[in-house]
């Protein structure tokens, strides 16, 4: 008995291993289903696998074989030989969806973006940045020289804020406010949902000239025109002053701590008596829980995104002490940190000047 468990223990050790390494592979097979356009083909029918590849200029015998990958994945069903149907999550694949993840998944399977993880291990030895040692510049001004990747990329951060979005109205006391400002706002995805869920409350998006690109339209579509207004600038260099909330989600673990704390000064400056700063970002454990599965398995992709910001803009997901850290050396302090358990792992984190 001894022996078989030890058996099995061995086996599943090797089976982590495995999927670990076939992980690349199961997000390159992701995106060949974006690109071929499975999901949006195959619709809210079943269909044929021959069908799938007639429709997307593709062979049968290697259609079947990505749509029987994507089945194992859990984003497709086959009911009989060759005939598929899409599964909750494989219909996020498809670009209508109201919670499409399409642009997500283009970036972040991007050879541009995933050339830079090849040069982990030299970001680990030096603390660089892998990506502009690769392209010769930072991720953001790479951004800047190519408007099609920089739309595909807000895109992206507004399809990955969408969850936010609708949890956080409801989860912090806006009331208390009249006026906020979204730092690094991107597209108006989140403020909108904000100021749609309290009437009372005006807004400004701020952010460069190329992240504001399509936030004209998102403003347009919510009719938030009249109360929120897009004002293009550089955090690193000021904040507009005005609002006595000062939103920032997932931009601070876009940059190394002193390019942080700047940015926490720059709020902090403006910000009047009463005034806050709610960031709104995952906040790591102090250590790491391997004692729940789930735990660990959420634990991982944020340390994943953790090593993401090392090799591809320099950044570094935070524990609460960091964020401590930061907002104090630029002025402010910590009163809370309330995880948002419908839109994990993002917690909010709120401060008020010193």
């Amino acid at each position: 008995m001894a022996n078989t468990d030890a058996r099995a223990a061995g086996m599943a050790e090797r089976g982590l291993i495995v999927r670990l390494v076939f992980g690349s592979m199961a997000a390159q097979t992701v995106r060949a289903a974006v690109r071929l356009r499975v999901v949006e083909l195959i619709g809210d029918k079943r269909r044929r696998a021959a069908e799938v590849a007639a429709d997307a200029g593709a062979e049968p015998q290697p259609m079947t074989r990505l749509l029987r990958a994507l089945t194992g994945l859990g984003l497709l069903e086959e009911h009989t030989p060759g005939s598929f149907s899409v599964a909750p999550a494989g219909a996020l694949l498809d670009p209508h969806h109201p919670d499409a993840l399409t642009s997500f998944v283009r970036v972040f399977t991007e050879p541009e973006v995933m050339r830079a993880w090849e040069h982990l291990d030299g970001s680990v030895r030096t603390g660089d940045t892998a990506f502009d040692a690769v392209f010769g510049t930072d991720f953001f001004s790479h951004l800047a020289k190519d408007p099609d990747l920089s739309a595909e990329f807000n895109a992206a951060m507004s399809q990955a804020t969408g969850e936010t979005a609708a949890v956080l109205p409801h989860a912090f006391d806006f009331g208390r406010f009249t006026r906020v400002t979204d730092v690094g706002g991107g597209d108006g995805t989140l403020l909108a949902r904000v100021l749609g869920a309290h009437p009372d409350l005006t807004g400004v998006v701020y952010d460069t000239k190329e992240g504001l690109a399509q936030a004209p339209k998102t403003l347009e579509r919510h009719g938030l025109t009249e109360r929120c207004s897009l004002v293009a600038g550089d955090f690193f260099r000021r904040v507009p002053e005005g609002s006595d909330l000062y939103l920032i989600k997932s931009v601070l673990h876009d940059w190394a701590d002193e390019q942080a704390v700047t940015i926490l000064s720059h709020c902090r400056d403006v910000l009047p008596p009463g005034g806050r700063v709610l960031i709104v970002e995952p906040v790591l454990p102090e250590v790491v829980d391997t004692t729940d599965d789930t735990h660990v398995t959420e634990a991982g992709l944020t340390y994943l995104s953790d090593l993401n910001m090392l090799v591809n803009v320099g950044g570094r997901e935070r524990t609460r002490t960091d964020f401590e850290d930061v907002c104090h050396r630029a002025g402010l302090s910590v009163t809370s940190v309330t995880p948002l358990a419908e839109a994990a792992p993002f917690s909010l984190i709120e401060a008020a000047a010193d």
